[in-house]
């Protein structure tokens, strides 16, 4: 994912306002999903080093992250698995729930909706907004749940009713920056923006984006670097 200035987490929760580089609060949701996963498998501890290869960063830099947030482990024995997760939890925010909305019902908006894991994490989904007519008053499902799609003239009312906290941007570039200026007008303060373009937001708005035609081309680089043949090269081979 491409980094904004200042991350979503920061957005979120005043704990992570404390001093934290951008850069660790960035490594924290990967240290807590693999905690999840620690959990998971019924480990109550966990060394550093192992969780440091388990989260692709190196010990000294994943122990120099954790006591930012003021988590030493025990020497002899090393983290404490569950206590950990929920401290990460915590400083992220993730100890109460977060309402979103997604802007944008094509192949993606949909695919978001249908991810689970936004609810495993506190994430979730209270509304779902298109603006082309074969698309709205279809329904998606949501774990146990449906959702109809609401026209997107209904966006500013379905922010404010549900009490959405963040804004998911899920549209072609042309519209998302008229998308945003909508959601920061109803109350949004949180915008993830998948549409390929830069969006201007006023102060006090956190903007995190993922482009992926940024990602693969970075991906490319490090082929390249590696001496690897053009995929396009590969596949006529």
């Amino acid at each position: 994912m491409s980094l904004s200035r200042r991350t979503l987490g920061k957005a979120l929760t005043p704990d992570v306002g404390r001093g934290i580089p951008d850069a660790t609060v960035a490594r924290l949701p990967i240290y807590g999903r693999v905690l999840t996963s620690l959990i998971t498998a019924g480990n109550s501890t966990v060394s550093s080093d192992h969780l440091a290869a388990l989260c692709g960063v190196s010990p000294a830099k994943l122990r120099k992250d954790l006591s930012l947030l003021g988590s030493y482990g025990t020497r002899g024995v090393g983290y404490d698995v569950g206590f950990l997760s929920a401290q990460i939890d915590r400083e992220l925010g993730l100890s109460r729930p977060w309402r979103v909305v997604i802007v944008g019902a094509g192949n993606l908006g949909r695919a978001l909706v249908s991810y689970r894991g936004f609810e495993s994490r506190g994430f979730e989904i209270v509304g779902l907004v298109d603006s082309h007519p074969d698309v709205v008053g279809t329904r998606v499902t949501v774990g146990a749940r449906e959702l109809l799609v609401l026209p997107s003239a209904s966006l500013e009312a379905l922010v404010r009713q549900s009490h959405a906290h963040i804004g998911v941007i899920v549209t072609p570039a042309e519209s998302a920056q008229a998308v945003a200026e909508r959601l920061v007008a109803a109350g949004i303060r949180s915008i993830l923006n998948f549409a390929p373009v830069v969006l201007t937001v006023p102060v006090g708005v956190e903007v995190r984006k993922v482009d992926f035609g940024v990602e693969l081309q970075i991906l490319a680089f490090h082929e390249q670097r590696r001496g690897e043949e053009p995929m396009s090269q590969a596949m006529h081979a």
